[in-house]
């Protein structure tokens, strides 16, 4: 009898990930707010570019993601050959743990850290680490307080999810600054375009070696479902994570349809506006009704009620009137619940729900 196959150290450790709900039996009026999906969905160019590429399935994709790397360069003001693109920022984040994490090494998370961080960890052999939050708001300190000699990366995303809240830029470049020069500091910036006169991390990449900053098309660019992200570092990180990519990552259709979105910035803007004028209209309604919300930089509020048994309760009077929300006990938040930011009809619609929850209406 021969010894069962055996996974590599840390792949059992691993909590699979769990996406938002999208159906409720019995009802053909859900009203999704569970995946912070952009409700305007998809520019008309990208649709129109991703329909035109259909003729031209059978043809092999080019392998170096020029023409996208030069649309996001050209949108960004950015070096094209320090791009990378890849299956959703999610792929990037992967290369950069592959390449720069291992079995010995630690991995530093935050408490209320994006899920699938330690998930990068353990699928790499290290340790996720993690560190508290301020209020909710990532503390520069405790970070730095935990790295020791066998730290290799930093996780942070900036606007964090599920919060919201933000770092700003003195805080960031600090910690950039104080972190080892072999230590990776890796600036998740999925929500980066809603939060209002952020570079996402540019100019500190610029400055910094050991800086990498990662954007996704999943949430301002509508297009979730094609799975395109992409990252910026110095070359010399660029050209070490490009041997972990494969060349045929993403296909001719996801790439023409990416390049068309980012250079639509008639439709880009109209939704950060949007997002930003219904965020703030959200959040207030929430505050005036007694419900705890930080301000929040992204597509999303976080909502707090008094404590656990009310967040369910408030998630059980949402999924009553068809509404899906995000619960996040998982992110050590139980007394929260995670809303999209949807359009003018479905702020109104959630607002409507909860006030007769709280009673104030």
């Amino acid at each position: 009898m021969t010894d069962a196959p055996r996974p590599q150290p840390g792949l059992m450790n691993i909590a699979l990930y769990v996406s938002g709900e999208s159906t409720l039996a019995g009802r053909d009026d859900v009203l999704k707010l569970s995946s912070n999906e952009n409700p305007y969905g998809p520019s008309p160019r990208a649709q129109a570019a991703f329909v035109a590429a259909a003729g031209q399935l059978h043809r092999y994709p080019n392998t170096d993601h020029g023409p996208l790397r030069r649309a996001i360069g050209a949108v960004h003001g950015l070096d094209p050959d320090r791009l990378i693109c890849g299956v959703g920022s999610d792929e990037v984040l992967q290369f950069i743990t592959q390449a720069f994490a291992g079995p010995g090494d630690e991995v530093i998370t935050t408490e209320h850290g994006f899920s699938m961080y330690p998930i990068l960890a353990h699928a790499a052999g290290a340790t996720p680490v993690e560190v508290r939050e301020r209020d909710r708001v990532v503390d520069v300190d405790a970070i730095l307080a935990a790295v020791t000699p066998r730290t290799r990366l930093v996780f942070l995303a900036n606007p964090a999810n599920p919060t919201g809240t933000m770092l700003p830029d003195g805080a960031l470049h600090r910690l950039a600054a104080a972190l080892p020069g072999n230590v990776i500091l890796v600036i998740d910036g999925a929500y980066a375009e809603f939060a209002g006169g952020y570079d996402g991390g540019v100019a500190l990449v610029d400055q910094f070696p050991n800086v990498v900053m990662t954007r996704t098309f999943s949430k301002l660019y509508g297009l979730g479902g094609l799975r395109i992200g992409w990252g910026y570092a110095q070359r010399a990180v660029i050209d070490v994570l490009n041997r972990l990519r494969q060349p045929f990552n993403l296909s001719a259709a996801q790439m023409d349809a990416a390049e068309a979105a980012v250079r639509d910035r008639d439709f880009a803007n109209h939704c950060i506006a949007e997002n930003a004028r219904l965020r703030a209209f959200l959040r207030e309604a929430l505050v005036q009704m007694g419900i705890g919300c930080d301000e929040s930089h992204a597509n999303f509020v976080l909502a707090r009620f008094a404590d656990a048994a009310e967040a369910g309760a408030a998630d059980a009077a949402l999924r009553e009137a068809g509404i899906l929300v995000r619960k996040v006990a998982g992110y050590k938040l139980p007394q929260a619940l995670r809303i999209t930011v949807g359009d003018e009809a479905a702020c109104r619609r959630i607002i409507d729900v909860l006030a007769r929850f709280k009673g104030v209406r």
